[in-house]
């Protein structure tokens, strides 16, 4: 599985986006500082994906996600791969007993496919749209999580890159 957290505002996406003519649609902008943060991981061969929303990015919060996919997963052996953010590191943080924590290489975002459901989920949930709290906020990140982990086959879409699989189907057969 391929781990990462993505951070959540009521600072709205303002993009353009498709109206007949001569409509001009009119998208509300907001800038207020309240964030929530979603937790996820993904499996790249079966497109299944574990996410959960969180106060916080710290040492806590990634036991606590981490507890909860192990929780979900009692029988799997998982290899997680994380990013090298600080409270991935903290001596603090336990790998329960049936999940071993694999570190990408400093400064390589790019090779985490979990960062393009980030994207997806941004632009399919989160554009041109205003939340009065950030309960409500999170009230739709829980809706667009729980889409995206009914949608196994999109989540492989946007995931199961092939020089991942290749080395995946690599490992397995030697």
């Amino acid at each position: 599985m391929f781990q990462d957290e993505a951070r959540f505002g009521r600072i709205s996406d303002v993009r353009r986006c498709w109206a007949p003519k001569p409509v001009r649609p009119v998208c509300q902008g907001m800038l207020t500082h309240e964030y929530t943060y979603a937790y996820g991981a993904v499996d790249v061969c079966t497109g299944e994906f574990d996410s959960l929303i969180l106060p916080h990015v710290n040492t806590h919060c990634m036991q606590l996600f981490i507890n909860e996919v192990s929780a979900r997963h009692p029988s799997e052996r998982i290899v997680m791969v994380i990013d090298g953010a600080g409270w991935h590191r903290s001596d603090a943080l336990k790998a329960p007993e049936n999940i071993y924590l694999f570190r990408l290489p400093p400064y390589a975002p790019e090779l985490n496919p979990i960062e393009h459901v980030w994207d997806e989920l941004r632009e399919k949930f989160f554009h041109n749209r205003v939340f009065k709290s950030l309960g409500a906020l999170e009230d739709h990140l829980a809706l667009a999580l729980k889409t995206l982990e009914d949608a196994p086959n999109t989540v492989s879409s946007i995931v199961s890159w092939p020089w991942i699989i290749g080395a995946l189907l690599t490992a397995f057969l030697n």
